[in-house]
């Protein structure tokens, strides 16, 4: 296999003049590994780079022992209901906010574009995000703050797991939204292009579900697209698409709405990244 850089960060563990280097991995051919969806994905970015997408994930993940226990869960039974975990504060609300922040600085040291960081509806269940980034940068950036979160977590003996449905019974999932836009979404009107480009997703539903109920709603935190309430005001901006599973892989799902969304001769059978 042979490994090609493809982009550097600083390295918060050893510290400067050390990197953090990302590659895209080839077979002894040259052809992109099986696993390597960057190559497919920039590709098709390229093609679309005039309308300058930008993107922006929200990454869920929980929490873990290293026995596989949700982190500061009780050993016998669970913590109480829903309701006061999300956005909370306090040692009986918030499990693992060290580990959080650790996180977070050693992002912002590296130079990845991590903008915010809460305590996700589930006990042990945070979130981070990551942009705006233009084009293939999304996925460098998210794939490098995984990589950190996980290393992150080695120091304190715990483990991060990006499992859409860790915990069976009335607890919520994780997710990774993704928000969109172009060069002609945020612009005066845009909110036109943005109504074409969900009713583009909408018609592939179907395509996307796999690699990563299309309905655009205003504000609305169960649609599968949302609309922000700002975005409707103001008539132009970006879109949320909700549906992308925690354990996602970033470049997948940018090249399918790029393809979906952006590519203006997108015909029939096209093959979305995989």
């Amino acid at each position: 296999m042979l490994l090609v850089p493809v982009c550097m960060f600083r390295d918060p563990f050893l510290l400067d003049p050390n990197k953090l280097v990302l590659c895209e991995v080839f077979e002894h051919t040259q052809a992109p590994a099986e696993s390597n969806s960057r190559n497919s994905c920039n590709k098709v970015l390229e093609m679309v780079k005039e309308l300058r997408p930008w993107f922006g994930m929200e990454q869920e993940y929980t929490l873990l022992g290293v026995d596989g226990h949700p982190y500061g869960w009780p050993r016998l039974g669970f913590p109480k209901p829903q309701g006061p975990y999300h956005c909370g504060v306090g040692a009986d609300r918030a499990f693992g906010r060290d580990i959080v922040e650790c996180h977070f600085k050693a992002c912002l040291y590296a130079g990845i574009k991590i903008c915010g960081t809460n305590a996700e509806t589930m006990p042990s269940q945070w979130e981070f995000q990551v942009g705006p980034c233009e084009g293939i940068e999304m996925g460098d950036q998210l794939w490098m703050a995984r990589f950190l979160l996980h290393r992150v977590c080695e120091d304190f003996g715990v483990l991060a797991t990006l499992d859409p449905k860790p915990m069976e019974g009335d607890w919520n999932g994780a997710g990774c939204h993704i928000n969109v836009s172009t060069e002609h979404t945020r612009k005066e009107g845009g909110i036109e292009h943005i109504e074409q480009a969900i009713e583009k997703l909408r018609k592939r539903h179907v395509e996307h579900i796999r690699v990563y109920d299309p309905h655009g709603g205003v504000a609305d935190r169960g649609a599968s697209v949302r609309i922000p309430r700002l975005v409707a005001r103001d008539k132009c901006g970006y879109f949320e698409d909700r549906r992308p599973a925690a354990n996602c892989d970033p470049y997948v799902v940018i090249c399918a709405i790029a393809r979906t969304c952006m590519l203006e001769n997108n015909v029939n059978g096209l093959k979305l990244c995989n």
